[in-house]
């Protein structure tokens, strides 16, 4: 296939002739000024957006393998199937108990004869149970068993129903308690189910019947799936921010995001409605809730492991704007007031405080210092405006050391933005979100938008984005290379004005191959395996090539940002002693480039240079094929503070070398 990004992007006949379609004819001289380091890149500079969708958390990241383990879906015995055989009988009555266990007020009361036959019950987990030969799996149920001492077989079945490991456990008693059991997988299966076998006659109340694989990040029991987690911890990110965009919101206020319904004790925590369960028709996923297994201890937690600052985002008294717009009178917020009150005093307060005793109880004593907190997602309008100086207010009163991120609306431009913009800066606010899903086209012609900006107004989070090569949500709106190759030519603009773009995350950040609703995404998965995108590949670049300082690359005395379609910016690392220069060359054909270091005292000879190419703008990486994009590093040579080198076509490049 002839690789042509004129007929991928479809620009403008002259912008298309100036940025794609000219082979450079004579070397470009990039010169990268050591001596003048600028703004310092904040610590925060790239990290990671995380929200459930897509079957992010459950079904996802959150190892948990049973679906609907509480009987809480809105159909109580969605993915349960009763598959009992040779005349054996039984039945399932859910009881709900809301006046006296308003969290989780639904268990099954089960009672069965199996003097003849097998009765079975078979959980079908999300789109099949992952499981993986020789792990252990750690199953546990809530259950009492009024009637007398009851055996129940466990096991897990492959695709064809065979067992491939199982165990067995005792309930006795007629007060709840806790039951365990492990065991080892036999075969890997990616499509397996749990299998419930009650023996004999009896009668059982069950509730949060769970399976976890034993090696969960960090082993911690019913934790997160490691592989997942191990892509995020790659990254290096500066920051995560939890526990998303849309369902902060809520479809109405009902549906909204309410962090203190999702901590302390696991099966104490209140199951709602994903709102991604019904947000697209084309999509539809009815069996997707949020148990909250992964709540706001787990997001502080992980924040924790990974080295990033945690940055939740709380709903400020609105709906969905898309949705039902649904508000909170400004006379009725102060419960949404005191909820992020008392998350500061859980996030950071002494073991003296009742949220901070609480953090400690869950096995966290020490505070997670967290520095900023998102108010309201993508909302707009001046029911935004009239809510948000009420919780600036409030929370800075107490807490003046918070940094706030408040929202620019959906848009990068046009009447919701303009509107937002400059009252957002009237009021002096920490940090403006502004987000952008759009075209390759527009993250080209906009490298330079914050060159422009106001240095002394309040700092930028591009808080949600990525090149969509299509206009719908399909399966054609694909990661592929030429959206990621638009991104990094973006982000070098991002990186030249890091003095006031401080933050910055691709998003969304999970998808499972077979649940997802939105594309594209960072990394994608199914019930075993998991790869990163083209996209990821290039955050994986920026956010470990980070640097401490901005220094200056220019041509011709002029920053590069796409003449002759090459897109550069460059950083000091202070405490390595180098210099990081990242070239992206969006043309069609390979360009020559000379890179003269200057200013500093000593330039290295040797360095490294990390190319991240492919040969079409459609090309993407896949489960059969994770690794058909990545990048691959060599050592390179300077003679005379200058690299002479050859950027490919449709390149990411990025060059390391010591300038002490």
């Amino acid at each position: 296939m002839k690789f042509s990004f004129i007929k991928s992007i479809g620009l403008l006949t002259a912008m298309s002739a100036a940025v794609f379609g000219q082979a450079i004819a004579q070397s470009t001289v990039l010169t990268v000024n050591a001596e003048k380091p600028g703004a310092a890149i904040q610590p925060t500079m790239w990290g990671i957006f995380f929200e459930d969708i897509n079957f992010a958390a459950d079904g996802g990241i959150y190892a948990e393998l049973v679906k609907n383990r509480s009987f809480e879906f809105t159909q109580p015995l969605m993915g349960w199937k009763d598959e009992s055989k040779d005349g054996a009988k039984g039945a399932i009555l859910i009881v709900n108990e809301q006046a006296t266990r308003p969290s989780n007020p639904r268990y099954a009361h089960i009672s069965w004869n199996a003097a003849q036959g097998t009765y079975t019950l078979t959980n079908e987990g999300f789109r099949g149970m992952g499981i993986r030969k020789d792990i252990q799996y750690n199953f546990s149920v809530w259950a009492k068993a009024p009637e007398g001492d009851v055996k129940l077989k466990f096991e897990l079945l492959n695709a064809s129903g065979a067992s491939i490991g199982g165990t067995a456990v005792t309930i006795s008693g007629s007060d709840w308690k806790k039951h365990t059991a492990s065991f080892k997988a036999s075969a890997t299966e990616p499509k397996g189910k749990l299998r419930i076998t009650f023996e004999g006659k009896g009668t059982l109340d069950a509730d949060m019947i769970s399976l976890f694989p034993a090696d969960t990040w960090k082993n911690r029991p019913e934790g997160l799936r490691a592989d997942l987690v191990q892509w995020l911890a790659d990254l290096k990110p500066g920051f995560i921010r939890f526990p998303g965009g849309c369902i902060v919101e809520g479809y109405e206020l009902a549906t909204r995001y309410q962090w203190k319904k999702t901590v302390g004790n696991v099966e104490d925590r209140q199951l709602i409605i994903n709102r991604w369960n019904t947000e697209f028709k084309h999509r539809p996923a009815p069996d997707y809730f949020q148990s909250f297994g992964l709540g706001f201890f787990e997001y502080f937690q992980l924040a924790e492991d990974i080295g990033a600052e945690p940055l939740p985002i709380i709903n400020c008294g609105m709906a969905c704007q898309f949705n039902s717009s649904e508000v909170v009178p400004l006379d009725q917020l102060d419960p949404y007031l005191q909820d992020a009150l008392d998350l500061i005093e859980f996030a950071n307060g002494g073991t003296d405080t009742r949220w901070g005793k609480l953090r400690a109880d869950m096995g966290h004593p020490a505070p997670f210092d967290m520095k900023m907190m998102g108010v309201g997602n993508e909302q707009w309008g001046e029911q935004y405006i009239d809510r948000l100086k009420v919780f600036a207010k409030t929370i800075k009163a107490k807490y003046p050391q918070i940094k706030l991120i408040t929202s620019a609306g959906p848009f990068p431009d046009g009447e919701l933005f303009d509107y937002l913009n400059p009252r957002l800066r009237d009021l002096h606010i920490d940090f403006i979100d502004e987000h952008y899903y759009r075209s390759p086209e527009w993250f080209l012609t906009n490298a330079k938008r914050y060159d422009s900006y106001d240095r002394n107004g309040p700092k930028i989070f591009a808080g949600e984005y990525a090149g969509h090569t299509q206009r719908k949500v399909d399966p054609d709106k694909k990661n592929n290379w030429e959206s990621a190759l638009a991104e990094a030519a973006f982000m070098t603009g991002l990186e030249r004005n890091a003095d006031i773009v401080q933050m910055a995350s691709y998003a969304p950040l999970f998808a499972h191959v077979e649940g997802w609703q939105w594309a594209p995404d960072l990394i994608w998965f199914d019930n075993v395996q998991s790869f990163g995108t083209p996209n990821y590949y290039v955050q994986k670049l920026f956010s470990t090539n980070r640097g401490t300082h901005i220094i200056p690359v220019t041509a011709a005395n002029k920053p590069l940002a796409g003449e002759n379609g090459i897109y550069a910016s460059a950083v000091m690392d202070s405490k390595t002693r180098e210099v990081i220069i990242k070239v992206v060359n969006t043309g069609e054909k390979e360009a020559t480039i000379d890179i003269l270091v200057s200013g500093a005292k000593n330039v290295s000879a040797a360095g490294t240079l990390s190319v991240l190419k492919s040969a079409s703008p459609e090309d993407i990486n896949t489960l059969d094929d994770p690794f058909h994009i990545k990048p691959t590093e060599q050592a390179i040579s300077l003679k005379s503070r200058k690299l002479k080198t050859v950027l490919p076509a449709a390149s990411v490049t990025v060059i390391r070398v010591k300038a002490l």
